[in-house]
């Protein structure tokens, strides 16, 4: 069933009997191949080979609830080990006893890899291939936090919830027409920020191989709750790492105070910077204009209370150092934006090419130094949040 599927094949006599019991799963021909052999030998095994998203996947939850039967053995190999197939994700040879009617909720398989010089296949290890639960998915953690109720200070783009699709996971403050239509947004408002960052870094720093391609990211435990370090480390990593550009309106994602970085003139919006001053909490936004007045109060009319300046491990303040370094050259240029964010920084140094894409390299040395050291504290950052990614499963190994 690894064929390419082709338009109105799905469509048969077994479609129609089965399309209501295992839902969408029903459009693949080999879901339907498995249902008539489970409901004609029923006492067999099936040998299956393709792709592991039967296992995985959420659009097989129904599939799985019906075909039930013990895992008996298997491998997986890169798909690009066949001739004639570019894709860069596992293909599974499984055995299944369907005498043994069983749940399946995780399996355990060999792993064979292949160098690229040498087209023999070795043992590299073994690998867990867990099948996701309705309602257990990390975007079903997100909606939690969905807010429509306070102003927006960006968008975060979800599609999604494998490791494959985490290049299609960013932040903007202009999504695209398609993207609102096909509700791939949701608002970023100072009441679901350090969520929605916990969401894009969590998708973001675990890097993408072949073999956790169809890796789904799942409903955290409430650990993560506790640790404020590790939302430190998630905000951080956004903040030095989104599309937000002023020329889409207010940039609400300044870091620093014009003071820091030598502005010539007053940001637009201090949000950030008050968020990260511990100005700003859920339900209430106190502007740095008016901090003095309400510093002298208790207690605020809209119930908000003074916070503490947030605290950054290391590996953030780091991250915070190069941004600082990097925004400081960039307002000593002659023709600089006060208001910029990071993606106008990259566009005015980069320049975009006769088919308008932003160039890949800068022919300023110091900013390639600068950005460049950016990348280097930013992968480290990453590092460090990576495990708890695990820890709290968001992923599971």
């Amino acid at each position: 069933y690894g064929i390419k599927s082709k338009k109105g094949v799905s469509k048969s006599k077994t479609y129609e009997k089965y399309k209501r019991l295992i839902g969408n799963g029903i459009n693949e021909v080999f879901a339907q191949f498995f249902m008539r052999v489970y409901e004609l030998i029923p006492n067999g095994n099936l040998a299956t080979f393709g792709t592991l998203k039967y296992v995985s996947s959420q659009n097989f939850i129904k599939l799985r609830n019906h075909f039930k039967a013990k895992f008996k053995k298997g491998f997986v190999c890169k798909a690009n080990t066949f001739d004639n197939v570019r894709g860069n994700f596992p293909i599974s040879f499984l055995i299944w006893d369907m005498e043994n009617k069983q749940q399946i909720s995780e399996i355990e398989v060999d792993v064979y890899s292949n160098d690229k010089e040498i087209k023999q296949l070795s043992f590299s290890g073994t690998k867990k291939i867990f099948a996701v639960e309705k309602g257990k998915l990390i975007i079903d953690w997100l909606r939690k936090y969905f807010d429509k109720t306070d102003r927006r200070i960006g968008y975060l783009r979800i599609q999604g919830t494998d490791v494959q699709q985490n290049n299609t996971i960013f932040i903007t403050n202009q999504p695209s027409e398609s993207d609102f239509r096909e509700s791939k947004v949701t608002d970023i408002t100072k009441n679901n920020l350090i969520e929605c960052s916990i969401y894009f870094s969590v998708r973001k720093v675990i890097p993408a191989t072949w073999l956790n391609d169809r890796d789904q990211f799942l409903f955290p435990n409430k650990q993560w709750e506790d640790d404020i370090e590790f939302q430190n480390d998630c905000l951080t990593y956004t903040l030095f790492n989104n599309n937000i550009s002023s020329k889409n309106g207010v940039n609400h994602w300044i870091p620093f105070p014009e003071t820091e970085i030598n502005a010539r003139d007053k940001f637009d919006s201090h949000f950030m910077i008050s968020f990260l001053s511990g100005k700003i909490v859920k339900n209430a936004y106190v502007d740095l204009f008016c901090q003095l007045e309400i510093e002298n109060k208790k207690e605020s009319k809209t119930g908000w209370k003074q916070g503490q300046k947030r605290a950054f491990s290391p590996e953030a303040q780091a991250v915070f150092d190069a941004g600082k370094d990097l925004w400081k050259y960039y307002h000593a240029q002659p023709k600089c934006n006060v208001n910029a964010g990071l993606y106008d920084i990259r566009e005015h140094f980069k320049g975009r090419n006769n088919k308008g894409k932003m160039n890949q390299k800068s022919d300023n040395e110091t900013y390639n130094e600068l950005i460049d050291n950016l990348h280097s504290v930013l992968k480290i950052l990453a590092k460090k949040i990576e495990p708890k990614v695990y820890e709290y499963d968001f992923l599971k190994k």
